[in-house]
């Protein structure tokens, strides 16, 4: 994976613009922070957002994938307020767990999701190289 940056544009914090890769695609649906047994154990945005790259990084190895993988991510959220006030908190847990790769990504609210206990839902594509 590259990333694109033209030149004179400033580097994005958090995210890229743009990256190329080649490879085995991998779609992740839509994931929500609730466990394995479908129960959600967190009740505010950067718990649920734990969970879900916790659910993520179990399916992304499971198809022999690793967080630098991703090639983009789409995050849909119920409250845009929430998440800029734990902003901050979404970061390091995304560092803890997803390292300083930054795929391509965006941030939409949405008025629901449809799990009403939903706060956050994000979805993803990887691209494995094909030698692993």
């Amino acid at each position: 994976m590259r990333i694109v940056q033209p030149p004179g544009w400033p580097r994005p914090r958090g995210y890229s613009n743009a990256v190329t890769a080649s490879g085995r695609q991998l779609f992740v649906a839509g994931l929500i922070g609730w466990t394995a047994e479908e129960r959600f154990e967190a009740t505010d945005l950067p718990g649920q957002f734990e969970q879900i790259l916790r659910n993520l990084l179990a399916i992304l190895a499971e198809a022999g994938a690793a967080p630098e993988h991703v090639a983009r991510m789409t995050w849909y959220i119920t409250d845009k307020q929430a998440y800029l006030r734990d902003a901050r908190r979404v970061g390091e847990i995304y560092r803890a767990l997803m390292g300083r790769h930054y795929p391509v990504m965006a941030v939409v609210q949405v008025v629901a999701l449809m799990e009403d206990a939903a706060l956050i839902e994000i979805e993803t594509t990887a691209v494995i190289p094909d030698d692993l």
